[in-house]
């Protein structure tokens, strides 16, 4: 093990790995993990097939939105089944929404509602783990998400990393979303709250002590450190190392990193467009990732799970929605991105049929909706139904492995293909699914 710090404190980056001026070689070496096979899997992994997609943006409604009260509403149902929202016409005939998205009712042309999501799962951190990765496990997740093996198979394009989240994670009692056996440098940099005041990201922000000039010196310290590495015969994680360690010092030196983060050089008018909300500002901030070439963005937007007083606090979550997500759509279109990015907006479960005696719906894995655009995706599209009272899918039902499938599909990597644990263990990506067809028919 060789610690360098170059300062009094040891900074790390949100997955644990030393920040740019702090280096810990062999760190890796307990979890079984060397730098030299990363390296090569880093430059062996690649795009198995033909993309559809450079990109991918999750957003995920962390709680379970209820589709009864959003984009599947039973008018004709019981009263304790309808709720109190009324359907609103959109602009795809024949397409009806709930009253309080009165944006995304002029914006269903540009995507693909699928109203037959579905599985067998109840419980929070079992159904996330499950729907971000696309296998079934336990509650504590024992196969990587969507974003890490995305990371894992594409590696560091340019200076901004793979797989990102904003704000950060999903987390109910524990942060979900990992990369579980992928290591370190799969984990998602978490971008932060682009909505606080004075908004930077921490990892890439100078602090306001450390001149330029002084970051330049410390690089060329650290360049030092490698090449003393090289000199030492047989020692592969030392020499190896290098490459790294260049990752964080150009994300910190790097314009072009700086200027993807940079969300005050988006016009107010638009700004307020999106919503100057965590979400609003956070869908911004994705567009802007994408257009700098990050290959997954989760937009992490809890606080759905309303088992009391579900109206009251949909009358304030569902307009933030609408705002935010609608915006972003209209205005990925706008870019041109949505040609080659693949958008998905989904939560772990939808919401039960009947309203409790609290005035809330609990959890209900049988049906949700969740909408799909970009890539290819069909525009103006339903996919799937469900029955009278929106408890059970009856038509086209799309499963959690179906999903992800799709989603690695799009982006050129073989969802039957392996990854492997850290004793050499290969692990298929997925153990079952398969392309949402009508999604592009």
């Amino acid at each position: 093990m060789l610690d360098v710090s170059l300062s009094p404190q040891p900074n790390r980056f949100c997955n644990g790995w030393a920040r740019r001026d702090f280096l810990r070689v062999g760190a890796l070496a307990p979890f079984g993990l060397s730098l030299p096979a990363l390296l090569a899997a880093e430059k062996s992994a690649g795009p198995d097939r033909k993309a559809r997609a450079k990109s991918v943006v999750l957003v995920f409604l962390g709680g379970g939105l209820s589709h009864h009260d959003s984009f599947d509403l039973k008018p004709d149902a019981p009263a304790d089944v309808r709720g109190i929202y009324k359907p609103i016409p959109t602009n795809v005939p024949g397409l009806h929404i709930g009253e309080l998205l009165p944006k995304m009712a002029k914006t269903m042309d540009k995507l693909t509602l699928v109203r037959s999501g579905a599985h067998e799962n109840d419980h929070h951190e079992t159904a996330t783990n499950w729907v971000l990765s696309g296998r079934f496990g336990s509650l504590f997740g024992e196969y990587p998400a969507m974003g890490a093996v995305v990371a894992h198979r594409a590696g560091f394009r340019n200076v901004l990393p793979p797989y990102v989240a904003i704000p950060r994670n999903p987390s109910f009692t524990w942060e979900l979303g990992k990369s579980v056996f992928l290591g370190g440098r799969c984990e998602s940099f978490k971008a932060g709250d682009p909505n606080a005041d004075n908004y930077k990201v921490r990892d890439l922000s100078v602090p306001a002590e450390v001149k330029r000039e002084n970051l330049e010196r410390r690089k060329t310290l650290l360049a030092a450190v490698d090449n003393l590495a090289k000199r030492i015969d047989g020692n592969d994680q030392l020499a190896t190392y290098n490459e790294f360690q260049q990752h964080a010092a150009e994300m910190v030196l790097s314009k072009e990193a700086q200027t993807a983060f940079a969300i005050d050089q988006e016009s107010p008018k638009l700004r307020d467009e999106y919503g100057r909300s965590t979400f609003g500002q956070s869908c911004l901030l994705a567009r802007r990732l994408v257009q700098h070439g990050v290959r997954f963005v989760t937009v992490n937007y809890g606080g759905w799970d309303h088992h009391a007083k579900i109206f009251p606090s949909l009358d304030k979550k569902l307009p933030e929605f609408d705002n935010g997500f609608a915006t972003f759509i209209q205005d990925m279109d706008a870019h041109g991105l949505l040609k080659d990015t693949l958008v998905v907006c989904m939560g772990e479960f939808g919401r039960t049929p009947k309203i409790n005696k609290d005035a809330g719906r609990d959890h209900w894995g049988k049906a949700a909706s969740m909408l799909f655009a970009g890539a290819g995706v069909s525009r103006g599209k339903v996919v799937g139904a469900t029955d009278r009272d929106g408890a059970l899918v009856t038509e086209s039902p799309v499963r959690p492995a179906d999903v992800a499938y799709t989603i690695f599909d799009s982006l050129g990597i073989d969802p039957r293909s392996e990854i492997h644990t850290p004793d050499g263990r290969p692990v298929a990506i997925l153990d079952e699914g398969a392309v949402i067809q009508p999604l592009f028919s």
